[in-house]
């Protein structure tokens, strides 16, 4: 009893336990075989206390153990509360109608991805798996107006989507490739493809895992190949 005279109570647990031993209001007695229900009832019943490593489990009387953990999905029982608001009834084995008992499931898409980047990253950024990764490849164009890598760089998106590939493409002008390469390492797409005078000149485009640090030059017939290998 606090000092506003309202009785609260810890621990749920005490809906299913019996005969307690409580406070008499008068030191230093106790009465014994109390049990909530017949010999006393409480203004609030709720847990207020946080479960922590080594605290008792309440169902199998184990040890608990704390660990880290984001919550990705919920399941609630709704029973019949909103299928009485509805009259929602099904037929019994005897043919009489019975109220719907609800359950509500839900995963939380947003929260999928949150641990995906909490378990997939670096110092520079996402690092997507390849398996739930929103595109396959981050396409980059690095050159100036008048080069000709632009043309081949969207040649390239053209032939890569019509293949299925998944495309990125960071067309934007007037930026550098540190820039440009900063920003793919921050999004985290598994393959980075550049399309540059240099990489030309060598005979294909640069190629370079998110999770890998080299980087190779391919020839753009190989190149389909190679992503979906």
């Amino acid at each position: 009893m606090n000092s506003a005279g309202v009785m609260v109570v810890a621990d749920t647990s005490i809906e299913h336990g019996g005969n307690y031993v409580v406070g008499a209001n008068e030191e230093p007695y106790h009465f014994t075989g109390a049990n909530f229900g017949r010999d006393f009832t409480v203004s609030k019943l709720a847990d207020i206390a946080e479960a922590a490593t080594g605290h008792r489990c309440a169902v199998c009387g184990g040890r608990l153990e704390a660990k880290k953990a984001i919550e990705v999905g919920h399941c609630f029982k709704l029973g019949t509360r909103y299928s009485a608001a509805v009259n929602a009834t099904y037929l019994d084995e005897n043919g009489q109608p019975q109220l719907i008992y609800m359950g509500s499931y839900g995963i939380g898409l947003d929260r999928l991805m949150a641990v995906a980047v909490e378990l997939h990253h670096d110092k520079d950024g996402i690092v997507w798996p390849d398996s739930i990764a929103p595109y396959r490849v981050h396409l980059v164009h690095v050159g100036k107006e008048g080069d000709g890598t632009k043309a081949r760089a969207e040649a390239l998106y053209s032939k890569l989507t019509a293949a299925g590939v998944e495309v990125l493409y960071d067309d934007r002008d007037g930026l550098g490739a540190g820039v440009k390469f900063k920003d793919a390492d921050l999004i985290g797409i598994p393959w980075r493809v550049t399309v540059s005078v240099r990489s030309l000149e060598a005979g294909g485009v640069e190629v370079k895992r998110r999770n890998e640090s080299e980087r190779r030059v391919v020839a753009v017939d190989e190149l389909t190949g190679l992503l979906n290998g």
